[in-house]
């Protein structure tokens, strides 16, 4: 027990102990500097010095521009940089693929490549092989009681407006006699009019030109949009007068009629209507005849 008490004893006497550094003038051997130190004070000072130095690193790393010099860490900037480039990226590709598959649907057009699709009533239910007899169409309680709700809310409003569901009037782009009419099964998704060569081809409706091209088949093209999701088609022009992105009001001159393209055998206007997609027999909306 005694060797046991001694040797702590002698551990802390040996980190009491007394020194002193002493720094002399090499050529004189003046004494300059002196310390009085023990290992227990030097211990103390090592560790406190590493402490600080951990310290100011971390901070240096994690707070000040100064880590932008040191192999894996990047600038804020260019983090920034970096995200703004991310998003703009994700909303280019969103374009890109609208754009894209607006493309296909105007080369459907021009090409004439259209699945036609029969679509009724009978149709419906058959599909889903239900048997109306059998539907319940008995409203529930909670059904009941917002339709009192909503009924009680539009009684005293005072903004009230009705939406008009009115049809669309077109103009007729050229007047003359039709001599191929609107047939699907042969896939002539529009009607050819007889005109004179350069007859002026005039805007069904105001809208936005988004084609105005020359094609190897139809010759010159232009294809317009307007309002309630139309698109009109006028093809094997002898010219066009427009160019894609111009704004025309209706009756406007878009173009001369002609004879180009491969599929053309003498001077007419090709006029396609269009609407949600798919093709509409245009002499329902116009009259052609002179």
């Amino acid at each position: 027990m005694a060797k046991k008490n001694k040797e702590p004893k002698k551990i802390t006497k040996k980190l009491l102990n007394k020194y002193r550094l002493v720094i002399l003038n090499e050529d004189t051997f003046e004494e300059r500097i002196s310390f009085k130190l023990n290992r227990l004070n030097v211990f103390v000072m090592v560790t406190i010095t590493a402490i600080v130095l951990i310290s100011g690193t971390t901070f240096l790393i994690a707070f000040t521009p100064l880590r932008e010099y040191i192999p894996g860490y990047s600038s804020t900037s260019l983090n920034l940089k970096a995200t703004k480039i991310a998003a703009t990226t994700d909303s280019l590709e969103s374009i890109i693929n609208i754009n894209q598959k607006y493309y296909k649907s105007i080369k459907k057009v021009l090409t004439g490549d259209v699945k036609t699709v029969e679509f009724d009533i009978d149709s419906a239910i058959q599909s889903q092989k239900l048997n109306p007899e059998e539907v319940d169409l008995t409203p529930s309680e909670d059904d009941i009681q917002l339709r009192e709700e909503v009924s009680k809310e539009d009684k005293y409003s005072l903004f009230e407006s009705e939406k008009s569901n009115s049809g669309f009037s077109l103009f007729p782009p050229v007047k003359g006699n039709i001599t191929s009419g609107y047939n699907v099964n042969d896939k002539h998704y529009g009607i050819d009019v007889a005109v004179p060569k350069e007859t002026p081809v005039k805007a069904a409706s105001s809208g936005t030109v988004i084609f105005a091209e020359w094609t190897a088949e139809t010759g010159h093209v232009i294809i317009l949009k307007h309002n309630n999701n139309l698109l009109t088609v006028y093809k094997h022009n002898a010219s066009l007068s427009k160019q894609q992105g111009e704004q025309v009001k209706a009756g406007e001159v878009i173009a001369l009629a002609g004879s180009t393209g491969e599929l053309s055998t003498g001077p007419h206007l090709h006029f396609e209507l269009w609407r949600d997609g798919y093709p509409t027999n245009p002499t329902n909306f116009i009259d052609f005849e002179q």
